[in-house]
């Protein structure tokens, strides 16, 4: 009966499997909201499957802290493979562990591996799918997925993951709602009232089905909780416990423990619920028919029965030595049962953690701290560490310093010297993360002050890093080398790799502007020590340096593998701060390069993700306001305004000055005030000034002010990069060429705007061809004022799409803009967010060289493309 309005869904289906068998692997994704029949069509696709692949079935569970990898548990157990000695043997290091669960699954020849339920999946499971995702194109396995499409932020985060898998891996797969046609002849052949039906269903398959079982064949339940309710009261007072019971196991309760829970009746309890078509007989337990069916009658249930009930599932399961920890806090949690939830929350964190499931790590540590003030002060104060720790992972910045300033007190009451100097390092960390300096630079020194006076060991090495960070930060050579080196060697003494290599990293970022070569062998081996042992953030850390070294240097080519691995790095290992960091640095290449497209795409992919912190959001930030500022795109607003917030609340040197060299550009193009864009170059350049941006910023303020250009001092340039030393002292043509060289079209336009007639006739080419509107038409004024002659008018309406070049989804957005549908609506015709449909909206009418929508789909029909 489910099964109507199903054959499409099937045959696509189908025809992945064949793929796969075939060589081809395939992720397949069946969506719709709860209750559409997604699981009736996983069923009768996995029968019709048979031999012709080995079917591995998992699910994830709506516990109060996901399981981290849960799904990933009952694959192993189905195929044979011993994950927890796998876990063990790998260290918890989840790039080899997914190698290993990938090389089982294909062992088994073709194969079909179902994960159900993915809208409650753990962060590390959902980094496995995104792990087998992006490798699955070469294997023989079809990799199936049913997630809901409700606006919970388990989809969102869904839909991040497999927004990460290659496109053409991902078979998105609809089961819409049935239609009236097909619930009226449902309805029919059981004597029911059809229309009746469907207005209080709309085409649910699941609430149609509880309907037409309804035993009132003339009054309809008043909702689906009233159907399921009513066919609950027919069952025996045993049965109606023992289904009690079972509702409080989410997705399947084991047999074993209901019979542990319930006792040698059970099975007769059991059975009744079964005819009755409230359970599901699974063979070696059982579970109801939808989770929506469940929640009824768990929510049916008093305070004291849910607690009772989950107390009795919780001891029949401590009974099994193989129940994952995170089942057993869920049901402490629910049974209030205080000292479990302190007995196995901290376990459960830990275990979490050392799989790179980070978030659910510090839920648990939460779960745990609520219940930890019987503890001692001393096992507290560990709590609060861990739980600082997991949430600066996962970019909960301020969580985090709250934690950690808890740490800090305990130690301090405690009258540990030790633990409180380290706590005062990791709170000049987490200041500096979030972007307060003069908490990092005041947490730093005291902590520095404070491990001094104590014997010298791990903690006073990293607190000398610390500096040495906060230094480099600040481009102060002198300290950062000073502090680095004081670290390094602590560390080399008391065998600290992990010390070692954030030392080294501080002292090869400062190094470039002494020996280049030298920082980068700093750098390289900074990650190579990062890498070896595991260290996570270091290991970020590193990749971010390392890159950033690269394009300060311009040697953009060099910088894209060092971004594109740390980004890979990042993204299996949880760290999402770092993440969101690199891929904002890898928008900047793509803008400088002429990628604009890739550079929006790359930098939106950051902004529009809500959990991205003020440091992982500015590079990305940065990168997107400046190219709609270049495109001439009025949203480019919000981003400026957001970014004045940001460095008027205290930014870093390297955040200031990037920030004014747009904000000079801005005032270039005559969209700001020239004189306020030249007080803001001399606030980034006093008093320390940024070696990264010292030429960036003196080429805006000649071009702000063309007659400083001849009271430019060739001392003046001694810190530049070639490029901008070339073209301040006066070869703009060899600085031109410099910047083709590099690839870095719209720089060298600038350069070339500082050359002669010809010289900027090229660079006007170079403008209109990048769609630069605004610089294009700032120049065509400065050659007009200039006296020049013969100025290009640019490219005609009717050729200027082609010369744009539209993608594939800008086409999509066009066609949509055309049909009269508002940006909520594209988003959901697309599957995509309204945040990026406003990105691909603003870069049509950018390509378009449109000012309103009626405006782009006018010039697309001129041109053709409509």
């Amino acid at each position: 009966m489910m099964l109507l309005e199903r054959q499409t869904q099937l045959q696509q289906l189908e025809s992945l499997l064949g793929d796969a068998i075939g060589g081809h692997g395939r992720v397949a994704v069946l969506a719709g909201e709860a209750g559409a029949g997604k699981t009736a069509l996983v069923e009768a696709f996995a029968a019709r499957v048979g031999e012709s692949a080995a079917t591995l079935r998992s699910a994830c569970e709506d516990l109060s802290i996901p399981d981290p990898l849960g799904p990933l548990y009952d694959l192993a157990r189905e195929a044979q493979w011993a994950l927890p000695r796998a876990i063990d043997a790998r260290h918890g290091q989840r790039l080899p562990l997914f190698s290993d669960a990938l090389d089982a699954f294909a062992a088994k020849g073709p194969c079909l591996l179902i994960i159900e339920d993915l809208h409650w999946a753990d962060d590390a499971t959902l980094d496995f799918v995104r792990f087998l995702g992006r490798r699955i194109v070469n294997t023989h396995i079809l990799l199936l997925l049913t997630a809901r499409t409700d606006r919970s932020e388990g989809q969102m985060r869904v839909r991040r993951a497999l927004g990460e898998i290659p496109a053409g891996s991902v078979a998105r797969i609809d089961v819409p709602l049935l239609s009236q046609a097909a619930v009226l002849s449902l309805a029919d052949a059981a004597g029911r009232d059809g229309d009746a039906i469907y207005r209080a269903t709309a085409g649910n398959a699941f609430f149609v089905t509880e309907l037409l079982s309804a035993e009132n064949e003339t009054a309809l339940p008043a909702s689906v909780r009233d159907a399921v309710l009513a066919r609950a009261e027919r069952l025996s007072v045993g049965a109606r416990a023992m289904l009690d019971a079972v509702s409080v196991f989410p997705r399947r309760a084991d047999a074993w423990a209901l019979q542990g829970l319930c006792g040698v009746a059970s099975a007769g309890q059991l059975a009744e619920c079964v005819a009755n078509g409230l359970l599901d007989d699974l063979g070696d337990g059982y579970a109801f028919r939808h989770d929506i069916a469940r929640r009824a009658i768990e929510m049916m249930l008093t305070t004291s029965h849910r607690r009772q009930f989950n107390q009795r599932a919780l001891a029949a399961l401590l009974e099994n030595g193989d129940v994952s920890t995170g089942r057993l806090v869920h049901h402490a949690v629910e049974a209030h049962n205080l000292a479990a939830v302190r007995e196995f929350a901290p376990i459960a964190a830990r275990e979490a953690s050392r799989v790179g499931a980070h978030r659910d790590a510090a839920g648990y540590y939460e779960i745990a701290l609520q219940q930890a003030d019987s503890l001692p002060a001393t096992e507290r104060a560990v709590l609060y560490e861990s739980h600082a720790f997991e949430c600066h992972l996962i970019g909960k910045i301020d969580d985090a310093l709250a934690a950690q300033g808890e740490a800090r007190r305990l130690h301090q009451a405690d009258g540990n010297r030790l633990k409180e100097g380290d706590s005062l390092r990791w709170l000049s960390r987490l200041s500096e993360m979030g972007d307060d300096r003069e908490a990092a630079a005041a947490f730093g020194a005291e902590a520095v002050a404070m491990l001094e006076a104590a014997p010298a060991g791990p903690e006073l090495a990293m607190a000398y890093s610390n500096l040495s960070h906060l230094a480099m930060l600040s481009e102060r050579v002198e300290d950062t080398l000073f502090y680095g080196e004081k670290a390094a060697a602590l560390a080399a003494r008391m065998n600290r790799p992990d010390i070692a290599s954030h030392a080294l990293n501080n002292v090869g970022c400062v190094e470039q502007w002494l020996n280049p070569d030298a920082g980068r062998l700093r750098l390289d081996e900074s990650l190579e020590i990062a890498l070896q042992g595991n260290f996570q953030e270091h290991a970020a850390r590193a990749f971010t340096n390392r890159a950033c070294f690269e394009i300060t240097q311009m040697s953009y080519d060099a910088a894209r593998p060092v971004l594109e691995s740390g980004i890979h790095y990042c993204t299996e290992n949880d760290l999402g701060t770092w993440r969101d960091y690199l891929r904002g640095m890898l928008a900047d290449v793509q803008l400088r390069q002429g990628q604009w497209d890739e550079a929006a795409a790359t930098a939106s992919d950051v902004i529009d993700n809500e959990r991205t912190t003020t440091v992982g959001r500015f590079p990305a930030l940065l990168a997107l306001a400046k190219l709609r500022l270049r495109r001439g795109d009025p949203s480019a607003e919000p981003l400026f305004a957001e970014m004045a917030r940001l460095v008027g609340s205290g930014g870093d040197l390297q955040m200031l000055s990037s920030y004014a060299a747009l904000i000079a550009e801005q005032a270039w193009l005559g969209l700001a005030d020239r004189q306020e864009a030249l007080a803001l170059i001399t606030r980034a350049e006093t008093p320390v000034r940024s070696r990264a941006h010292v030429g960036e910023l003196a080429l805006w303020r000649t071009l702000l002010s063309p007659d400083m250009a001849a009271d430019m001092a060739v001392g003046d340039t001694a810190d530049m990069a070639t490029p901008y030393r070339l073209l301040l002292t006066g070869d703009w043509r060899s600085a031109s060429a410099l910047w083709a060289e590099l690839n870095a079209p719209y720089e060298r336009g600038l350069a070339l705007i500082l050359g002669d007639d010809e010289g900027q006739r090229l660079a006007l080419d170079i403008f209109d061809g990048l769609g630069a509107r605004p610089a294009a038409q700032r120049l065509r004024d400065i050659m007009r004022k200039n006296g020049v002659g013969g100025i290009a008018r640019g490219p005609r309406r009717s050729t200027r799409a082609n010369l744009a070049g539209l993608t594939l989804r800008q086409m999509q957005v066009l066609q949509l803009i055309e049909r009269g549908l508002s940006n909520k609506r594209i988003a959901e015709q697309l599957t995509i967010s309204p945040k990026t449909v406003d990105h691909h909206v603003s870069a049509v009418l950018g390509k378009l060289d449109a000012v309103s929508r009626g405006e782009a789909t006018a010039t697309a029909r001129d041109s053709g493309l409509l």
